[in-house]
């Protein structure tokens, strides 16, 4: 089975620093230890097709829950991570960089080997995280994304990604 990755991001992604990586990686183990405990398995879907992963975390401590107190901050930082770990493994594709404002995405994703500056390459990824809730609200935030992507001021190609910590599911698709 594989491994979502969720430590060191920045070595892997070249658009996250170790700073970031290290932030999102502790919010992705609160967002976890919210419904579970290590290690579980993650379905990842992108565009229809389905795999598992497994994810393996330290369950946070009580310092680092304190530190990670708002929630839909966490959730966003926490879904960064594990949406950047899933597209590692369903697309090959790796962050080079922020998305700008308005672009309607949160990084701009590149294929493994590419350079940074490749423009031409670019993929725009918009991540979404979904604290709790069914299957239902899962989709229908993918569909939300989607509509975001497509209304951007970019044209670039686009894939939404959404995060759903305690169902243990990341729904992934292009824009059409």
């Amino acid at each position: 089975m594989r491994t979502l990755q969720l430590s060191n991001l920045n070595k892997r992604h070249h658009g996250v620093s170790q700073g970031i990586a290290a932030a999102y990686k502790e919010a992705a183990e609160v967002c976890l230890g919210r419904h579970h405990g290590p290690p579980k398995t993650f379905k990842l879907t992108y565009n229809g097709s389905s795999m598992e992963a497994e994810a393996h975390w330290v369950s946070p401590s009580a310092r680092l829950q304190a530190a990670w107190g708002n929630q839909i901050d966490t959730t966003e930082a926490g879904a960064y991570c594990i949406a950047l770990a899933a597209i590692e493994i369903t697309c090959g594709l790796y962050a080079v960089s922020r998305a700008e404002t308005k672009s309607g995405a949160d990084y701009y994703l590149a294929p493994t080997g590419s350079a940074p500056t490749d423009l031409e390459s670019l993929i725009r990824l918009e991540v979404s995280g979904i604290d709790a809730g069914d299957s239902k609200t899962v989709a229908t935030r993918l569909a939300q994304k989607i509509k975001q992507l497509q209304s951007g001021t970019s044209n670039t190609p686009g894939i939404a990604s959404i995060v759903g910590f305690n169902q243990l599911v990341v729904q992934s698709a292009n824009i059409p």
